[in-house]
């Protein structure tokens, strides 16, 4: 009888919202994958995210991902465990370097260690089912899933920009271009800025855009700094954030193919694209004419990733998360957000445009994910009905109306500067009536004096 209450009781806890969410979820996550494997090798002809993936149990990997999905995993350990994986991840990179050295392996460049990272995740995942049971099971699991969801983000997310190019023959710069007219043409200007600027502002603007999951990493260890203490993670955090934008965003770039303005309109960088490929030779010195734009080809190799802009999208991301972190958090999300899109302008990658609509999609994002831990409302419903409209309107106007963006900038340039406002006033306005009130301490009432 006994028997038949716990088999009841573990099917009703199977038939749990949350937990079918959960499978659910993973059921997808897999089969997206699986989908992006195939594409990849459909159409670039090389290995997809899961081959890559299993590759780097032995093969050279880029240690950066997997170092940063290890110190998230070990959010969930005690700090004699992290010395102690920490240890271990160093002691198997050693192993593996004194190998490669010996029979002297042809390793890329800067990809000499990492496998000692990724063979500690997988390892802590044997440890959490034969030796864990109950709820430090769970947290050691969703630890380890948070390291590889990080590593897996990373490959997702080359395998789509390899889909972009080669799925993508045309690009449609010209009419980014001319909606950018409404802004002033930001592209044009900053570039001309970062040039005048010297060499050691373009050091430091380069290393910001280049290492911008070091900065997310750092905001994501605050936030779950108590998570090992506590047994539990927060209901919402900036991984989340950051694994949705990189899962979401990647589908506009098929939508909308730009490759930005120093390839579509200047003289390339790292040996991709080109003057070859680009209409002009205009970018950053010339003003862009106004002319009716049309789709451009251009090469297999250059990912179609500027609209929106994800780097945006993530430095925003950050900005939000540090604002309940300590000062100097706060200061160090502010000047990444602003380094951020001064970089993204400078060295041409983006457009004006395409910072406004990266600005937009991640306030949906975050709101639509606040809301769900939270709870659906009228107000919640509104705001990601808000910045859905708003962020549809941009990418409509930048394909279909850019001659008249480019000839009215009077007009236009406030009304995409009022929108993409109006969307960041919803949002702060909502999410303070979310957040929770601190009651003020209570003043001790006044007693008389004795006689």
């Amino acid at each position: 009888m006994f028997s038949r209450i716990d088999r009841t009781i573990k099917s009703g806890a199977w038939r749990q919202p949350r937990v079918i969410l959960w499978a659910a979820a993973c059921v997808v996550a897999l089969g997206f994958l699986v989908a992006l494997e195939i594409a990849a090798r459909r159409y670039g002809g090389m290995p997809g995210p899961i081959t890559n993936q299993a590759r780097e149990v032995l093969f050279p990997p880029k240690p950066g991902p997997l170092y940063g999905g290890l110190a998230l995993m070990m959010v969930v350990l005690t700090w004699r465990q992290r010395f102690i994986a920490a240890g271990a991840a160093i002691a198997i990179d050693l192993v593996f370097v004194l190998v490669r050295w010996a029979i002297d392996a042809d390793v890329p460049e800067g990809q000499f260690f990492g496998n000692g990272a990724l063979w500690v995740m997988l390892g802590c995942a044997v440890i959490a089912i034969t030796r864990r049971t109950g709820k430090e099971r769970t947290l050691l699991l969703k630890g380890v899933g948070l390291g590889l969801l990080l590593v897996a983000g990373r490959k997702t997310g080359d395998t789509w920009l390899l889909i972009t190019a080669k799925t993508r023959p045309t690009v449609l710069d010209p009419y980014v271009a001319m909606a950018d007219h409404a802004l002033g043409s930001p592209s044009w200007l900053a570039g001309r800025i970062l040039r005048a600027s010297g060499p050691v502002t373009t050091h430091v603007l380069d290393l910001v855009y280049a290492q911008l999951a070091v900065a997310a990493i750092a905001v994501a260890l605050y936030q779950l700094r108590n998570v090992a203490s506590e047994g539990r993670f927060p209901r919402h955090h900036l991984v989340r954030t950051f694994l949705v934008i990189g899962l979401i965003g990647p589908a506009f770039y098929m939508i909308f193919p730009v490759v930005g303005p120093i390839f579509a309109y200047g003289p390339g960088t790292s040996g991709t694209g080109g003057v070859e490929w680009a209409t002009a030779n205009l970018w950053p010195h010339t003003p862009l004419p106004v002319t009716a734009p049309h789709p451009v080809p251009y090469d297999g190799l250059t990912p179609r990733n500027c609209m929106p802009s994800l780097h945006t999208a993530w430095a925003t991301a950050i900005f939000i998360h540090s604002r309940k972190g300590p000062r100097l958090l706060r200061y160090a999300g502010t000047f990444w957000l602003v380094a951020t899109l001064s970089a993204t302008l400078g060295f041409g990658y983006h457009y004006g445009v395409d910072l406004l609509a990266g600005v937009v999609f991640t306030l949906t994002v975050e709101a639509a994910l606040r809301s769900l831990d939270r709870g659906w409302n009228r107000q919640s419903i509104q705001l990601v009905a808000h910045g859905s409209t708003v962020f549809a309107a941009l990418l409509v106007s930048y394909r279909y109306i850019p001659m008249d963006m480019a000839k009215y900038p009077a007009v236009f340039g406030p009304l995409l500067i009022l929108a993409t406002a109006s969307v960041i006033y919803g949002y702060v306005r909502t999410t303070r009536q979310w957040d929770p009130k601190t009651a003020p301490a209570l003043q001790p009432e006044p007693q008389p004096e004795p006689a």
